[in-house]
């Protein structure tokens, strides 16, 4: 067989396509970021009937140029949650804001093979936009997310993703020093709600874009 890698991920992705149809999310492969970008923007915005935008953090969803693309869009209403000249008062608030939008974008920690998403966060804004608030959702996920259940998929995130978040974020946290979770109680702990979100509801609310690329944490 020629290209047997490529024919792995792409086998992989298509079975993680059913399992997450099978739970009501509506979902795309992507060959690229850059060809993650153009279903965003040229598929999925287009029929969303979006006038309003925000975001959540996720290294993926910069990685894929989307975040450019759209944060000085003049076609929408845009809160921009990244935007560090904002003072941390109306950040916060701009969090808040940001769940009331017509269109959420964002990453997810892990997604299982039984097509479930599994997140971790510090404030919540990006899970609870996930779970409620906002009509449409888009999650941007790597082929790197992908595990084989639940109890993989807290592991991945307890064991690597957050250890690295906490660095990338500059974190006063144990992790940060030792690279493995204590379960500390410090006040930089980013560690602290979880969700997983079994099925979109209602169906197709939540749009997920499987990228055959490693990206983010």
């Amino acid at each position: 067989m020629e290209k047997p890698i490529e024919h792995y991920w792409r086998a992989r992705l298509d079975d993680l396509k059913e399992a997450l149809e099978e739970n009501n999310f509506e979902v795309f492969i992507a060959d690229s970021s850059s060809h993650a970008k153009d279903i965003v923007l040229k598929e999925i915005l287009p029929k969303s009937g979006a006038k309003s935008i925000s975001w959540g953090g996720s290294m993926t969803f910069i990685a894929t140029g989307i975040y450019e693309a759209l944060k000085d869009h003049p076609k929408f209403e845009v809160i921009d949650v990244f935007d560090k000249s904002m003072p941390d008062e109306k950040k916060l608030e701009q969090r808040r804001q940001a769940l009331l939008m017509d269109l959420f974008i964002t990453g997810t920690n892990a997604v299982t093979e039984a097509g479930q998403l599994v997140n971790l966060d510090m404030y919540g804004n990006r899970v609870a936009a996930i779970t409620f608030g906002p009509k449409q959702v888009v999650i941007c996920v790597g082929r790197n997310k992908i595990v084989p259940d639940l109890e993989e998929a807290m592991f991945r995130i307890k064991d690597y993703a957050a250890p690295a978040n906490a660095m990338r974020l500059d974190k006063k946290t144990p992790c940060v020093k030792n690279s493995r979770c204590e379960e500390c109680k410090s006040p930089d702990r980013i560690c602290n709600t979880w969700t997983i979100t079994e099925k979109s509801f209602p169906k197709g609310r939540v749009k997920v874009v499987l990228i055959n690329e490693d990206l983010g944490l």
